[in-house]
């Protein structure tokens, strides 16, 4: 077990400031900005809702989870602490590794869309200092200013004042919701339009939903953030069910209203919401925000206030959360020594500082990205939440199978296989059909973050920090089989791309030019770049794929020195434990080991046993200790057992006590029992007579009749060894005499 600090975080966070923690990291600019995308054009207002009330179910599972863990484990680190207790040290190095990337995505995502809120809200006062374009995205200083300084303010008062900083987010969380109600609200009463249609036409209607559904790890990532402050509750753990269960509500809720508030009303020059939100690409202004241009619509400006407030809210708590989740899940990851230990130091306010400002850090180059270089992040998050919710529910049917808790159990399966089903259907569907759910970068990015988790795992072995990790095949197994999915989807996607660009191309062509003339060149040309891309699409799949085999190979070698080195250490442990350190014979120890493997033989009728049990012990040692000392008495315990070493020179012999010995007589010194007993006898009584070391001995034989454990020839033994003793004690008064 890792050396965790002693120096704990201290509970601060009340029921109330855990709901909002949960509630403002679950929902963010995307909640307002993009819902149209993300849900009406995939199932229309119905095939959404009934898509988010069975992602909200599946979520209220998962809550189920996350609290049943939390109540056994109620420490700081969230996903990574539980997994870590219940499956093992890899497994959870493999889960904080993308609990790290999805929440790094979501952070990302949220102080990125500042620019965005500024260049719609408020004239582009910080497009200035322009730098470049990225991705035709233009990149402004004073934007990624405005980013990093969001960043930083957020990092300094959750670094320096928690109180404040959880008030700040209640009071941001209270905010967003009731303007968005408000907003709600307003649309009921002055909508105009209609909702048809509910769904997409010419469409499956369960497939739309469907595809609502398996983004709900999306939809809902965040609501677990207060897994991460389990340490910090001020409230019993039990509650925590209560708090996430009204987190989930309050975010459906949020969601269902921020869908109505956009189709509740339209442009007139449109003939239904469908075609309006299909048009928004060509649209700018209030018209390119369907909840906002509703907004003005129903209440004027003061509903456009209402809506910016609501969203900067959004944009906030999702930072302060994330900055939260980051900042403990690296304060637990360097109690276990997986990152810089620095990250477990806490300040004199009682947080995790170093951490906090390590999230600056590597956040604070994002901003000079652009917005569109991060259009990965959704896809990112859904994949990282999907798979950081299978394995936290792993980890509870574990647990609850141990523990024998029979509705843990069952919602810990039932999670698992439902994110593993959603994994299945959104990569399925880059793979077998047509339809691309998953961006290509995404998808690139999150294989080289599995290569990268791949190296730095192979760094932690060769560091050798902390043993518990690399005991199993797990890591690799996972984050290859990872890479290896991930790879293989993306190359499909790539193909696919190209054969529908190509199939364009000729359909252009033909129209263009028309079927009179040979166009086999054309069609050649256009198979050869599809040939080309695929072939590409290989070649960087191998790289990366055959990259991560020769970093397994290598870190194979490092554990199998590892295990070397462990199993001499063991070795050596086992033989210092077996060998006495005054006389260098075997110990205590070793004979209670040789007497429960003899005992064990005993029950084996088939086995035939010939041996005897010399049961020895030391005279005078208590009167050399009491008049010499203890080194000398030491020194006479020593030259005792060379004495009975020089005699039974063939056996194995047991220093089982301060003055006591054991031998046992297997094969020639079986044979040779009586004279070797005899001989001791001699010694002894020789040694009277110079005033040197006297060894009282018995000897009984092994009776398969009568003896059922080794315990009853050493009793025999034992009480000759007695009689003999007190023989030798009367033979010295008489020579003293």
């Amino acid at each position: 077990m890792p050396k965790r600090n002693k120096m704990r975080l201290q509970p601060f966070v009340t029921p109330t400031g855990a709901w909002a923690l949960s509630l403002g990291t679950s929902v963010g600019w995307g909640s307002l900005v993009v819902t149209t995308n993300s849900y009406l054009m995939q199932a229309g207002p119905l095939g959404s809702c009934l898509g988010l009330l069975i992602g909200g179910f599946l979520m209220w599972v998962i809550a189920r989870n996350y609290h049943y863990m939390m109540n056994r484990f109620p420490e700081t680190g969230g996903s990574y602490t539980f997994v870590r207790h219940a499956l093992g040290y890899d497994p959870g190095f493999v889960v904080a590794w993308f609990v790290l990337i999805t929440y790094l995505a979501i952070l990302w995502a949220n102080a990125t869309s500042l620019p965005l809120f500024a260049r719609y809200f408020m004239g582009g006062v910080f497009e200035f200092g322009h730098m470049y374009s990225l991705f035709g995205y233009q990149v402004y200083f004073g934007e990624a200013l405005l980013s990093i300084g969001a960043i930083v303010l957020i990092a300094f008062l959750s670094a320096r004042h928690r109180h404040t900083t959880s008030l700040l987010m209640t009071g941001l969380v209270c905010t967003f919701t009731l303007g968005i109600t408000i907003c709600f609200v307003a649309s009921l009463f002055h909508r105009h339009t209609s909702l048809e249609p509910q769904m997409i036409p010419d469409k499956d209607g369960l497939a739309q939903i469907l595809k609502i559904a398996v983004i709900s790890p999306w939809a809902f990532i965040g609501f677990e953030n207060i897994s991460h402050a389990a340490e910090e509750f001020r409230f019993e753990q039990k509650k925590s069910f209560e708090v996430l269960t009204v987190s989930l509500i309050f975010t459906t809720l949020i969601y269902f209203f921020v869908m109505f508030l956009s189709i509740s009303t339209y442009p007139p020059e449109y003939d239904s919401w469908l075609s309006y939100i299909r048009d928004l690409s060509n649209l700018s202004g209030i018209k390119a925000l369907p909840p906002f241009y509703a907004a003005y619509s129903h209440m004027g400006k003061t509903g456009v206030w209402i809506l910016m407030i609501s969203l900067l809210a959004l944009v906030i708590t999702s930072l302060i959360g994330n900055i939260y989740a980051l900042s403990r899940l690296l304060y637990a990851l360097a109690q276990d020594n997986l990152v810089w230990n620095k990250f477990a130091e806490v300040n004199d306010k009682g947080l995790p500082g170093n951490a906090i400002w390590f999230v600056v850090a590597v956040s604070a180059v994002v901003p000079f990205l652009g917005r569109t270089a991060i259009g990965w992040i959704v896809d990112v998050t859904t994949l990282g939440a999907t798979m950081i919710y299978a394995f936290v529910s792993i980890a509870t049917a574990k647990m609850a199978m141990t523990r024998d808790d029979a509705l843990e159990k069952k919602t810990g399966i039932f999670g698992a296989v439902s994110m593993f089903a959603f994994m299945i259907y959104v990569l399925g569907l880059n793979v077998f059909t047509t339809e691309n759910p998953i961006d290509k970068a995404a998808l690139f990015l999150f294989a080289v973050w599995g290569m990268l988790g791949i190296l730095y795992f192979r760094y932690l072995l060769s560091k050798g920090k902390n043993h518990n990790f690399g005991q199993s095949p797990t890591v690799w197994i996972a984050l290859i089989t990872h890479l290896l999915l991930i790879s293989l989807v993306w190359i499909s996607q790539m193909t696919m791309d190209e054969i529908r660009a190509s199939m364009n191309n000729i359909q252009e062509h033909y129209v263009n030019i028309g079927y009179g003339e040979d166009q086999t060149w054309f069609i050649q040309q256009e198979l050869e770049g599809i040939r080309w891309i695929s072939a590409l699409s290989v070649v960087v799949v191998v790289i990366i794929f055959g990259s991560a085999v020769c970093v397994l190979l290598t870190a194979y070698g490092l554990m199998c020195k590892r295990a070397d080195a462990s199993e001499q250490q063991l070795s050596t442990i086992q033989k210092m434990a077996n060998t006495d350190p005054l006389t260098g014979l075997n110990s205590k120890h070793a004979y209670a080991e040789m007497e429960h493997m003899l005992d064990e033989a005993m029950q084996d009728s088939t086995k035939v046993l010939r041996f005897g049990i010399v049961v020895c012990d030391v005279n005078g040692l208590k009167f050399v200790n009491d008049t010499l000392g203890h080194k000398a008495g030491d020194a006479y315990i020593k030259s005792a057992s060379e004495m009975i070493h020089a005699i039974f020179r063939r056996s194995l012999i047991y220093r089982t006590g301060g003055d006591e010995f054991v031998v046992l007589l297997k094969g020639r010194d079986y044979k040779n029992r009586e004279a070797l007993l005899q001989q001791l006898h001699d010694v002894s009584v020789a040694h009277i007579a110079e005033g040197t070391v006297v060894v009282s001995g018995g000897l009984s034989d092994f009776q398969p009749e009568q003896d059922k454990s080794v315990h009853d020839v050493f009793v025999r033994a034992d009480a000759l060894m007695y009689q003999e003793k007190m023989a030798l004690k009367g033979l010295g008064a008489k020579t003293r005499e």
